[in-house]
C-alpha cells in the first residue's frame, strides 16, 4: 500500500501550494470523472490535465480564478468550523495536506481518529434547496469520498453553511467500489499526464541521428 504523507501547513500558503504541485487533489475528482456528450473527451478532465501538465513543466502552481462568492467562502471557514464544532459537539483538528502517491487531498478538519469534515457555503436560497433536499449533495461526492480515500479515513460530514440559516451537517461513510473506481481513473489520468508532459519536453528537439 501507497504511505500517507500529511504535510503540516497552512491551507493557501506557499507551501500548500508547491505540496499539490502537479498532482490530481480531491477537489477536482470531479473534473477527472466528467465525461464528454456522446462519448466525446470532456473538456472539463482536458483542462485540468493541461494545467497539472503546466505546473509540471514549468514548477509553478496554475492560476486560480478566485470569485467574490469564493473569497466570502474562505472568510467563513472559519465560523463554519466553529458553528459545525459547537453542533456536534466534536473538535476539529486543521490540517495542511494529505499526500497519497500521486494524489493529494486538503479535508478542512479531521475528526478523532476516523472522520473528516468538509465544509461549504451555499447562498441562502441554495442552503433552502440543500436543507429540503436533506442529502449529502452529490455533486461533492467525488470530493469527499477522495478524501476519505487519501486520508484512509472511515467517514466524512459535510457541514454546508451561511450566516443567519441553520447549518446543514450529513455523513457519509467509505464506499469501497466507488474508491476503486475513483482511484483507477485516477490512475489512469496520471498516466495520461505523464505522456503529455514527456511529449511537450521533447516538442523541439532535434531527433537523435
Amino acid at each position: 500500500m501507497i504511505m500517507l504523507e500529511i504535510v503540516t501547513c497552512d491551507q493557501g500558503s506557499p507551501e500548500w501550494a508547491q505540496a499539490r504541485l502537479g498532482i490530481p487533489t480531491a477537489s477536482e475528482f470531479a473534473s477527472i470523472l466528467s465525461k464528454g456528450r456522446g462519448g466525446a473527451e470532456s473538456r472539463t478532465r482536458q483542462s485540468y490535465l493541461y494545467k497539472l501538465a503546466g505546473e509540471r513543466l514549468t514548477g509553478e502552481p496554475m492560476e486560480s480564478i478566485t470569485t467574490a462568492h469564493m473569497e466570502r467562502g474562505r472568510l467563513l471557514e472559519d465560523e463554519a468550523r466553529s458553528v459545525y464544532s459547537f453542533v456536534t459537539g466534536h473538535a476539529c483538528e486543521r490540517i495542511g495536506f494529505f499526500r497519497r502517491g500521486r494524489a493529494g487531498a486538503s479535508p478542512d478538519a479531521l475528526i478523532g481518529t476516523d472522520g473528516l469534515v468538509e465544509i461549504k457555503t451555499k447562498l441562502p436560497h441554495l442552503m433552502v434547496e440543500t436543507i429540503l433536499r436533506g442529502e449529502f449533495p452529490p455533486e461533492h461526492k467525488a470530493q469527499c469520498q477522495g478524501q476519505l480515500w487519501i486520508a484512509g479515513r472511515a467517514w466524512i460530514d459535510i457541514a454546508v453553511y451561511w450566516p443567519g440559516l441553520p447549518i446543514f451537517i450529513t455523513r457519509a461513510h467509505r464506499d469501497e467500489a466507488y474508491i476503486r473506481e475513483l482511484a483507477d481513473a485516477v490512475e489512469a489520468f496520471n498516466a495520461e499526464l505523464d505522456r503529455v508532459v514527456d511529449q511537450i519536453r521533447a516538442y523541439g528537439r532535434p531527433e537523435a541521428a
